[in-house]
């Protein structure tokens, strides 16, 4: 289990980056995104657990890349993709780090999804179902 230690302001803010072998699956709009029983399960004080796949686990046939970025003290420079379906973009779906802060090193190169905009099933069990 990692731990980032907190910037200055926020002592009570960690993360912890936990490997799983549980089967985790995403879609959007029944479009199949990830499917991995080897995804990094990231808890962060007071978010929603979120799942990092490794990116041969990723349909990369529906991805395209974004020029959105955005920044977090915690795990750095987040790249983001958006999802192609039927010549419609939905936008910034996806996110990566490929050079995150030495405390998240671990999800380097992985993606999450927004739990938030797609399904997500955890052994079978649709994550609202789960929660």
């Amino acid at each position: 289990m990692s731990s980032t230690p907190p910037p200055p302001g926020k002592p009570a803010h960690t993360i912890d980056i936990v490997p799983s072998s549980r089967l985790v699956k995403v879609q959007y709009k029944g479009v199949d995104l990830a499917s991995s029983n080897d995804t990094l399960f990231l808890f962060e004080t007071n978010c929603r657990p979120r799942y990092y796949f490794p990116p041969s686990s990723v349909n990369w046939k529906v991805l395209k890349e974004s020029k959105t970025t955005s920044f977090c003290p915690y795990k750095g420079q987040a790249s983001y993709w958006s999802v192609e379906k039927d010549g419609e973009m939905f936008e910034d779906l996806v996110w990566g780090y490929k050079e995150p802060t030495a405390q998240s090193e671990k999800i380097k190169g992985y993606l999450c999804f927004y739990n938030e905009k797609v399904d997500v099933w955890v052994d079978g069990v649709k994550e609202e179902e789960a929660l």
